[in-house]
């Protein structure tokens, strides 16, 4: 992949680097779930028709393709909603997900195939698992006999090299308001085929009620016994390669996702929408011109005036465009970076590039006319990339300039300051009054809430009345929902007598924590662009969840802001940045838990998890010492025993890279993982994999409370 905008040094010291301390290969995972997808379709012989859940189609998009389908004997794809199938192939295989609403549909549909007397054989694909509660209702509805039921085990999907993730949009609902904690089974299953693959974690740390119950399930799971399978002889093992778990339950920072996203990728899946790494947009951006050549006049400089208007983008016919480091060579120069930098990006990828199409001018020599004909490919690619993306930031801006959009924004900045709160629930309360989109409206409400520890009684009984009012009381058990534990984050403040204990124990202390983890960041410096801290991502806010990774994994980060510690005299944009990224990496420490944060960590609700984990069936309770604790210049003494070798096994280099997994049960921003890699850069020696049931934003999260959203679509194309 082309590097952009970076001298040839930098770029080859970074391939160095990047070499040295690699990643754990997630791709077997992506292997994982196709071939266990191509298994399930060959054990039902000949022709079948695939009925999907709608939720299903964006995930096994990601892992296979209608191509492959077809070649293990699937004719015809349908969506699974209510009303009549016509299938012509004798054996009908649905694939979804076990809820009682799907399962309905599925008997309906056979029922009526009967009535009819049309003869088919139906096998039925539960995604992950299969469950007792489906059986019982097909028994009910008397069609039991007429189904073969199996699972299909789709779990972690790569979405990035560093991100992994389940792909359950409603995992957050599902736990925090349904009460239904399968999810969390489910994710322990997946990380056990981690531990499976990469050998036990060391350690498990973590933080959340519900982040404790899936440490204990992990732990139980592991703790059995040894294996006798082949398979799971790394269960046995602690791993070479991954340090620690961090498990974080996302009820421990509500206010990551409450706030609007300002990274690039975190913007675009604000205003346009992302979903299973695919996002909408218009066709125009996402074919490549059909110009003849590359002529003068084609140059990189001018791709940006090729693009279409703004205008005239948002009037296009759409067309879903995979959004992939693997494709596309810029996005992993803008994915990350503060919405306020990526124009200037833009401008000094399109120079550069204009550089390198004017090498071929140079070119007098035979061979040097085959290097740059070798580079072509490259460039036309960059070329592309340069086009989409340019576009895609045209679409943004507008959308970015909405008197709603900077009124949220200023909104939040001043709740997360603490400054005149009451006149922001009177901007809220404006809001509303102007017919402001009600999730915008809703996130800020509940920020303030989280934030200030509660709302005023009466002004929250007014807005809440005025939300109905405006918006429709077919949203009175959203809000009912966002009030009652153990989501609690729209409560009165004082809390009436009446209260539950849970709600009243859920209380952030955002006060403290603003200080003790240096969670607003005030520098007359331009943070966004020169990303010395994790607080640009937000503009000046640290996101909570990263700090409490911080808190683990890199102590140093949370204390004191790494911008202080280089000469910022001068340091504006370009050079700011890239003196900041040349100075020199420190040592990742090892992993010892909460250690120094424990008073910190204690005052926010929720249990605290710190496990060292005990090798399975051993006699004397040995511990796995955790991988980043040892080291070939600071031997251990330890007591020779059954897994002394084990323990051997794990004193490493302490040059050795490893990687530690950061698991955020309910969902992950953009924008968190964006912060979560600069903690990356900034240590030699630990890369974090970021693990998820899912992606969020704000938007999605109120979304799925209130039960919106599906896909009405009849013909299923992945």
């Amino acid at each position: 992949m082309a590097a952009v905008s970076v001298p040839p040094s930098e770029t080859a010291a970074s391939k160095g680097e990047t070499a040295s301390e690699a990643l754990l290969d997630v791709s077997v995972l992506k292997e994982l779930a196709r071939k266990a997808l191509i298994d399930a379709l060959n054990s039902v012989n000949g022709a079948k028709t695939l009925v999907l859940d709608p939720s299903l189609a964006g995930p096994l998009g990601l892992v296979t393709e209608v191509a492959l389908l077809k070649h293990h004997g699937v004719d015809k794809m349908f969506w699974l909603e209510p009303g009549p199938l016509s299938a012509t192939s004798t054996n009908i295989v649905y694939f979804c997900r076990p809820l009682i609403k799907w399962i309905k549909i599925i008997a309906d549909q056979i029922k009526r195939h009967n009535r009819e007397s049309q003869k088919h054989t139906y096998t039925l694909f539960l995604v992950p698992r299969t469950s007792t509660l489906v059986t019982r209702i097909l028994e009910e509805e008397g069609v039991l006999g007429d189904v073969t039921i199996s699972s299909y085990n789709l779990q972690f999907i790569p979405l990035a090299d560093d991100v992994i993730s389940l792909e359950n949009d409603n995992a957050f609902k599902e736990i925090w308001v349904d009460g239904d904690e399968t999810v969390i089974y489910d994710a322990m299953q997946a990380l056990v085929t981690l531990e499976r693959l990469h050998g036990l974690f060391p350690r498990i740390v973590g933080k959340g009620d519900y982040a404790a119950r899936l440490a204990s399930l992990l732990s139980k799971n592991t703790h059995q016994g040894p294996s006798n399978s082949p398979a799971d002889n790394l269960l046995n093992a602690p791993s070479e390669t991954m340090d620690s778990l961090i498990i974080l339950d996302r009820r421990v920072d509500m206010i990551s996702p409450l706030l609007t996203q300002l990274t690039y990728e975190g913007l675009i899946d604000e205003l346009i929408g992302i979903k299973n790494s695919h996002v909408e947009l218009p066709v125009s951006l996402v074919t490549p011109p059909a110009a003849p050549g590359q002529g003068e006049s084609s140059s990189a400089a001018a791709a940006s005036s090729s693009t279409p208007s703004a205008t005239a983008l948002t009037k296009e016919k759409k067309r879903k465009h995979h959004l992939t480091t693997t494709t596309d060579p810029l996005l992993p120069e803008l994915q990350d970076l503060n919405f306020s930098a990526v124009g200037k990006k833009l401008n000094q990828v399109a120079r550069r590039l204009d550089e390198d199409y004017k090498l071929r001018h140079q070119a007098t020599t035979v061979a040097q006319l085959r290097d740059f004909v070798g580079k072509l490919g490259g460039l036309q690619s960059e070329h592309q990339s340069l086009r989409l993306h340019t576009g895609l930031s045209e679409m943004l801006v507008p959308m970015t300039r909405t008197e709603e959009f900077n009124k949220s924004l200023e909104i939040q900045q001043n709740l997360l300051a603490l400054y005149d709160t009451n006149a922001q629930i009177a901007a809220i309360e404006d809001m509303i009054a102007q017919g402001a989109d009600m999730r915008i409206v809703l996130r800020l409400l509940c920020l303030a809430s989280v934030v200030l520890g509660g709302v005023r009684a009466k002004s929250l009984e007014n807005i809440k009345r005025e939300i109905l009012q405006t918006y429709g009381y077919n949203y009175l058990p959203l809000l009912l929902s966002l009030a009652a534990p153990p989501l609690a984050v729209l409560l009165p403040n004082p809390l009436p007598p009446n209260t539950p204990a849970a709600a009243a124990d859920s209380k952030y202390p955002y006060g403290s924590l603003r200080k003790s983890l240096r969670l607003l960041i005030e520098d007359p410096d331009p943070l966004e662009e020169l990303e010395n801290d994790i607080s640009y991502v937000y503009s000046g806010f640290a996101p909570i969840s990263v700090r409490l990774v911080q808190c683990v994994a890199q102590k140093g980060g949370v204390l004191s802001n790494p911008a202080l510690e280089k000469d910022k005299k001068g340091a504006g944009g370009e050079d700011g940045a890239r003196r900041a990224s040349s100075a020199p990496m420190v040592q990742a420490h090892p992993i010892v838990g909460w250690k120094g944060f424990e008073d910190v960590v204690a005052s926010i609700p929720g249990e605290t998890i710190d496990v060292v984990q005990r090798l399975p069936g051993s006699q004397d309770g040995s511990t796995i010492p955790p991988v980043s604790t040892l080291s070939a210049s600071s031997p251990r003494c330890v007591k020779p025993g059954p897994s002394d070798s084990v323990i051997l096994r794990a004193v490493l280099p302490r040059e050795r890279t490893t990687t530690t997994v950061v698991f955020f049960l309910g969902g992950v921003t953009y924008t968190e993982i964006a912060a979560l890699r600069w903690v990356s850069r900034q240590n030699k020696g630990r890369k974090f994999l970021v693990a998820t049931t899912g992606i969020i934003n704000g938007n999605s999260l109120i979304d799925s409370i209130a039960g919106i959203g599906g896909t009405t679509a009849k013909e299923a194309g992945l």
